[in-house]
């Protein structure tokens, strides 16, 4: 079977970002205006009133102390609590395309690939910006790729899944180079009116160079020994935002239409199954958790990943064993385990092993068992 190996990752990070203290501002004056504005349904008790945010409350749920945003503005305005993000014209890139070339062209220059050595493109992401034509295709486009391109969406397991189908084109031969970018404005689809989840999202974008390992001549090659993905349908995380939307119109603008979960049950279900798989993986590569320098795990909460890579090494991790990115980032659906891969692997001798494994709706987990050559 042929090798394959990541040799080069990219970033890219919006310019603006808002704190917990600038979000639970914004959040509770919208709570004010709600409760002033529904004050006589409230006081007769037909209506709840909602309750204050708070950072004590954010960060012990999450961990998360910051986020970038593709706007800020918008989503602080306690009357609106969207990004602002105006439509383009067809003849202008889209936002999506362009910050994918952005973490793209720095995964390109790592992995010294230029365009004409790249022979697809793959975009997988938690959501789109349209239906089509694929994203994928305008950056293929964009970058002067020849080839083929494809979008992809398996939620917050994107970009793992997103690296396997790279891997499967390049092990069958359709393609020798892959690019899989992940572009994700989480904002887009965040409920910022709800106490429960509107902190959860940040906007970012990851890239990957996945090619054949006898072809790569990046001095940062991590050659996949395995990967192993899995999904389980449920219904705790869920987004119903759709085209069908428009064909009933009692269901326009609920909140079923943006991310919602039963936080709860899916920290209870997910975690063992993902510590499961990993293991199961390990063993069946005869490697021992002992052996594994790093996990580069999807960042949606710390006491998921906490939970997470103590069953995998029968110990608490240390700090650098499951590094975190979600205090500054928050949660970034697929890209958060690429920031993760991106951020902290320069210190790996050849021949050390790291896993990269994310997970999410679905359910759905990936995971990647890298080793450095």
């Amino acid at each position: 079977m042929q090798d394959t190996v990541i040799s080069g990752t990219g970033l890219y990070t919006p310019s603006e970002s808002i704190t917990n203290d600038e979000l639970v501002t914004a959040f509770n004056a919208y709570v004010e205006l709600y409760n002033a504005e529904h004050a006589e349904a409230i006081a007769s008790g037909d209506l709840a009133p909602l309750q204050p945010s708070s950072v004590e409350f954010i960060e012990k749920a999450s961990g998360i102390k910051a986020r970038y945003v593709m706007n800020k503005a918008g989503i602080l305005d306690p009357e609106r609590m969207v990004p602002d993000i105006p439509d383009r014209a067809n003849g202008e890139p889209s936002v999506m395309c362009e910050m994918a070339m952005a973490a793209a062209s720095e995964a390109m220059q790592q992995a010294g690939k230029p365009a004409a050595d790249i022979d697809a493109v793959i975009v997988a992401a938690s959501n789109m910006q349209r239906a089509y034509p694929a994203m994928a295709v305008e950056i293929q486009d964009a970058l002067g790729i020849e080839g083929f391109a494809f979008d992809m969406n398996v939620a917050c397991s994107s970009a793992t899944f997103g690296i396997q189908q790279a891997r499967d084109a390049v092990i069958t031969g359709s393609a020798n180079c892959v690019l899989m970018v992940n572009p994700e404005i989480c904002t887009g689809h965040l409920n910022f009116r709800d106490r429960d989840s509107h902190f959860i999202f940040g906007d970012v974008c990851t890239a990957v160079i996945v090619e054949r390992a006898d072809t790569a001549t990046s001095s940062e090659q991590f050659l996949i020994r395995d990967s192993k993905l899995q999904t389980i349908y449920s219904n705790n995380i869920r987004n119903n935002f759709g085209f069908l939307n428009r064909c009933d119109e009692s269901g326009i603008g609920q909140a079923d239409k943006l991310f919602v979960q039963e936080g709860r049950k899916v920290f209870k279900e997910v975690c063992p199954a993902v510590a499961a798989q990993i293991s199961a993986q390990l063993e069946k590569l005869d490697i021992p958790a002992t052996r594994l320098k790093r996990m580069w795990l999807h960042q949606a909460n710390l006491s998921m990943n906490q939970l997470i890579s103590k069953r995998v090494l029968g110990r608490d991790a240390l700090p650098e064993e499951a590094p975190t990115i979600l205090d500054e980032y928050a949660n970034t659906s697929s890209a958060g385990s690429v920031i993760a891969f991106h951020k902290y692997r320069e210190d790996f001798a050849p021949g050390e092993l790291g896993v990269l494994c994310s997970f999410g709706a679905g359910y759905s987990i990936g995971s990647v068992v890298l080793e450095k050559r």
